[in-house]
């Protein structure tokens, strides 16, 4: 199954960033015991990024990516 790309460059470096951000609350427990929501939400999303590929988008027929 091939994938098309749907995340553009905005949409990549935005995720990365939250979901470094998410990494890092998570690891400083500011959310207490719900901390591993930080960690899955930021991991799903620093892993959509890397793959430039969202299923949501896919499902929705959306895409920030350029065309060519």
């Amino acid at each position: 199954m091939k994938f098309n790309a749907n995340i553009g460059s905005v949409d990549r470096a935005a995720r990365i960033l939250v979901g470094l951000v998410l990494f890092a609350l998570s690891y400083a427990q500011y959310f207490g015991s719900f901390s591993w929501v930080g960690v899955l939400v930021g991991g799903i999303l620093m892993i959509t990024a890397v793959f430039s590929f969202c299923p949501i988008y896919g499902i929705l027929k959306m895409s920030t990516a350029k065309k060519d």
